[in-house]
């Protein structure tokens, strides 16, 4: 237990890059490495990762510590994915807040957001190679797209008609859903001495399915998502802006089918359009930051509930807000991992489950593919269509998808580049004092 708690920690304040490089760390410290686990069981508790709403990498680590180490396992492997990156985004946020206004801040952000938007282009890309397998499930892609690009439908009725378009699909055309899930890290699988939970070793005995337990942690569960919204409610009012940000945040965790990018749009559409809690270009500044930071990029999360206190309560309001967030966006993914597994496990590679799933994660990407013109637009035409494109920033993007796609560039990395050249070429920047 000693030698786990001081690889998530670890894992908490490393894990840069999104949830494919996540997962290809802990694939390669607890696999390779360490031999912890083997390599069947690994991809076997990631494929239910891919098939649940929420961060999956988050999931992953949260699944791994409760087969090592049952639930407190659990629990403690998935808080410490969260903890160092909510702490780094409220600082980050603070800075943000009294800072980002400076001429040197606005130079790096001017660099910044044009990779930003070649990083959801990769995602688009990278998430249709996953989810997109044949010619029905483009069309199902392209007419996520339409329907939130054109008519602007609201992202969950969306993703409730993929899902039932899947579940019928599913019954009279099953070939178009038996594909495999395949790894996110494309590593070839290895030869390997025994894992101490190897293939065959025998599941243990809290891996097991029991009904007492189940109830117990759905209660458990319920009354810490309960207990909270509720003081919240009594203290302040239901439309006050605490409870409306607990509530929100937990539609948008139970919406989170294909992982950070699908959750993006939801929350746009709610946080910028709906509540105006923040500013489309804050929105993609919150992405930038949650970018350069390590842990799951779903805590951008935590950037759009310290923006929204800060403008009502000062720096206290907004490190409030970070928390409410993070804490009612993540409580569902523990309860996920804790009393699914078990009952997952039994639905695992059943057409009838996976079928609603698998067309859901097409849709998501056209509605990731609409986020990312949305962001390109914010980008490249930053006053608006009649005052012209901003070459520099088109040129920015266009080489940072170069970096990244052709010559696998991370995103840390390719993000250092961006920010250096905004220092340099920005009309705030050094060349132009």
């Amino acid at each position: 237990m000693r030698d786990a708690l001081a690889f998530w920690v670890k894992l908490g304040f490393t894990s840069f890059g999104g949830p494919t490089a996540q997962i290809a760390m802990m694939h390669d410290e607890l696999v390779d490495k360490k031999r912890w686990i083997s390599e069947r069981r690994f991809l076997h508790a990631l494929n239910y990762c891919m098939l649940l709403p929420g961060p999956e990498a988050q999931q992953l680590a949260t699944y791994l510590g409760w087969l090592m180490h049952r639930t407190w396992g659990g629990i403690l492997a998935g808080a410490l994915f969260v903890l160092p990156s909510l702490f780094i985004l409220i600082a980050l946020s603070w800075i943000y807040v009294h800072y980002g206004q400076t001429t040197l801040v606005t130079a790096i952000f001017y660099g910044i957001k044009p990779a930003v938007t070649a990083i959801v282009i990769t995602a688009v890309i990278r998430i249709s190679r996953r989810s997109i397998q044949n010619r029905a499930l483009v069309i199902l892609a392209l007419l996520s797209f339409i329907a939130i690009f054109v008519f602007n439908l609201p992202f969950p009725l969306i993703i409730l008609s993929a899902g039932i378009f899947g579940l019928w699909a599913g019954q009279r055309h099953p070939e178009l859903f038996s594909q495999e899930q395949k790894a996110h890290f494309g590593q070839p699988p290895k030869h390997h001495e025994n894992a101490i939970i190897d293939d065959h070793t025998p599941p243990p005995s809290h891996a097991g399915f029991s009904r007492v337990r189940l109830i117990w942690q759905i209660t458990i569960a319920s009354l810490l998502w309960f207990l909270p919204i509720a003081c919240l409610v009594f203290l302040l009012g239901w439309k006050t802006l605490y409870p409306q940000l607990a509530w929100f945040f937990t539609k948008a965790a139970l919406l989170t089918f294909g992982g950070a990018y699908a959750v993006l749009p939801y929350v746009y559409q709610g946080a910028v359009e709906h509540y105006q809690w923040l500013s489309a270009t804050q929105m993609i500044d919150g992405l930038a930051l949650g970018e350069t930071t390590p842990g799951p990029l779903i805590m951008i999360v935590a950037f759009v509930g310290y923006l929204a206190g800060h403008a009502q309560e000062s720096t206290l309001g907004g490190i409030f807000g970070a928390c409410i967030a993070t804490w009612f966006t993540f409580l569902p993914s523990f309860l996920f991992i804790l009393i699914g597994a078990p009952i997952i496990e039994s639905t695992h590679g059943n057409l009838r489950f996976t079928a609603p799933l698998t067309a859901i994660s097409a849709a998501v990407v056209g509605v990731i593919a609409n986020l990312g013109v949305f962001f390109a637009y914010h980008v490249f035409f930053p006053s608006g269509l009649s005052a012209g494109i901003s070459w520099v920033s088109l040129l920015i993007c266009g080489v940072a998808l170069l970096l990244m796609i052709r010559f696998q560039w991370g995103v840390i990395r390719t993000l250092g580049l961006a920010a250096l050249v905004g220092v340099l070429f920005a009309p705030s920047g050094l060349l132009f004092q």
